[in-house]
């Protein structure tokens, strides 16, 4: 069947793009703050930084008009066929690419510089709709739901091999999408607890309980692994009898050791710990038999598979991590006060953020960015010289622009006639919100210093298109929607 012609100006969401535009717009005057040199600004030379980010925003509306143009069809036919495209110079960048800044992410094509970890983005989202739209797709099937896992962590993993973590974490947004897909939320839970026992084994893991021979990290953890493993119990059970005998052998037994060990000879109550868990776990696979309930196993497995990781978190930390990954990590942890170090950004940022008070200093008036005490202040930390040129009024400004945009394109995904457009909807979605989750955050200094830009903000030709290529499918697929085949 032929597809009836789409009015694309008339069904085009015009209110997202002047989100957009705005926010492109806020961006380059802060680059201009940031970068432009006050005896010379010469703004719009392409020699300066706000010369070249205002020809690569009018690049990137003219490639969004080019996007925008090209169907629905296309995306969804060829969807495989790009994302292998990507994969392909993924691993082609690893051999390629020069070193910059320690990674091999970057092309240089002539003047110019592109890092196709911004654009795969795009082809994974397209990939995975293409993927979860299948008439046969359970996201209860662990076969689907790991072939599905594996379209991200694909890319995921030949961009860490480029040593660009920072952005191969991005890819873990995706998880979210299979969420709102109908992925059990039991992997969002293992996720949230992996992040908690690794930050209470690290923060905690040098500190003594009173004196015990025992740290207090890894007796945190593994406390908090007993009660979660008859949360569980109860969840699927209901057996107050089941949850109550596991909850006094692993709890109960730890305080009896814990008092043996204050009172008579001291030991190691985390090994304890260990023991009572492995019982525990034991103990719920014999009922999962006896009462022909299988499902009970799951809380077993989460019981011996959470003490194997948080033995294993020291080692990662220690022997996987490069020294300044584990120097950011502590700094943040408050572990280490690394003021000229690592911790030095976030600091100038704060000292920044601070000084613009309610109304800011005034356009292009910053003394922290003017005088270049924060680096990376027009790429990923560009938020502080929206902080200190504007101050919170301004700051809060542009968080609301990000805010109306997230908000309108999750109206958009839920009104998606397919499931291909819904799922690259979320994907966008859950894209920007991790990019400006983690980038705020950096700024504030309450997440680590990862190195990911600011969506429509930052400096950068290669985010900026990115990010374009990837919104601009979706308007088209959403402009779309309605149209017959």
């Amino acid at each position: 069947m032929e597809r009836r012609n789409v009015d694309i100006l008339g069904k085009l969401d015009w209110l997202t793009l002047l989100i957009v535009l705005v926010i492109m717009i806020c961006g380059w005057f802060s680059i201009c703050g940031a970068s432009a040199d006050l005896e010379n600004p010469q703004l719009f030379s392409f020699a300066t930084r706000p010369g070249k980010q205002m020809v690569w925003i009018l690049c990137s509306l003219a490639l969004c008009a080019v996007v925008l143009f090209i169907t629905q069809n296309f995306y969804n036919s060829y969807s495989y066929l790009i994302y292998v495209a990507f994969l392909v110079l993924l691993l082609v960048t690893i051999f390629v690419a020069s070193d910059t800044k320690g990674s091999r992410s970057w092309l240089h094509l002539g003047p110019v510089s592109l890092q196709p970890a911004e654009f795969a983005k795009f082809a994974t989202a397209l990939a995975l709709a293409r993927y979860v739209d299948r008439y046969d797709f359970n996201p209860h099937d662990m076969g689907d739901l790991l072939k599905a896992c594996a379209i991200f962590a694909a890319p995921m993993l030949l961009i860490v091999l480029q040593n660009e973590t920072g952005s191969a974490l991005v890819y873990v947004a995706f998880l979210l999408v299979l969420y709102r897909e109908g992925m059990t939320g039991s992997v969002l839970f293992l996720g949230v607890c992996a992040v908690v026992f690794f930050i209470l084994e690290i923060k905690f893991g040098v500190v003594e309980l009173s004196g015990q021979p025992f740290k207090m990290g890894t007796w945190l953890v593994l406390t908090l692994i007993q009660l979660l493993e008859s949360l569980i119990i109860w969840n699927m059970s209901k057996d107050r009898k089941l949850t109550f005998t596991v909850l006094g052998i692993g709890i109960g037994g730890m305080l009896l050791g814990l008092a043996v060990s204050s009172a008579i000879i001291p030991f190691k109550v985390t090994l304890l710990q260990s023991v009572l868990i492995l019982i525990t776990s034991i103990y719920i696979i014999f009922r999962a038999f006896k009462d022909i309930a299988r499902h009970y196993m799951l809380a077993a497995a989460f019981g011996i598979l959470a003490v194997g990781y948080l033995f294993s978190v020291d080692y990662a930390f220690n022997e996987i991590l490069k020294p300044h990954q584990r120097t950011r990590i502590n700094v943040i942890l408050g572990l280490e006060e690394d003021l000229q170090g690592a911790g030095y950004n976030v600091n100038q940022s704060l000292i920044a953020i601070g000084s613009g008070g309610l109304w800011g200093k005034g356009f292009m008036k910053g003394t922290q960015t003017k005088l270049k005490y924060v680096p990376e202040q027009d790429t990923d930390f560009i938020f502080c010289t929206v902080g200190e040129e504007q101050g919170f009024k301004g700051s809060a400004f542009v968080l609301l622009l990000y805010l109306g945009l997230l908000m309108r394109l999750l109206y958009l995904s839920e009104r998606q006639s397919s499931v291909f457009g819904r799922v690259y909807g979320y994907s966008v979605v859950c894209i920007l919100f991790f990019h400006l989750f983690i980038n705020i955050g950096m700024v504030l200094g309450i997440t680590p210093v990862i190195g990911i830009p600011l969506p429509f903000f930052s400096y950068g030709g290669s985010s900026l298109w990115g990010f374009t290529i990837l919104l601009a499918v979706f308007l088209r697929i959403d402009a779309e929607r309605t149209a017959s085949y």
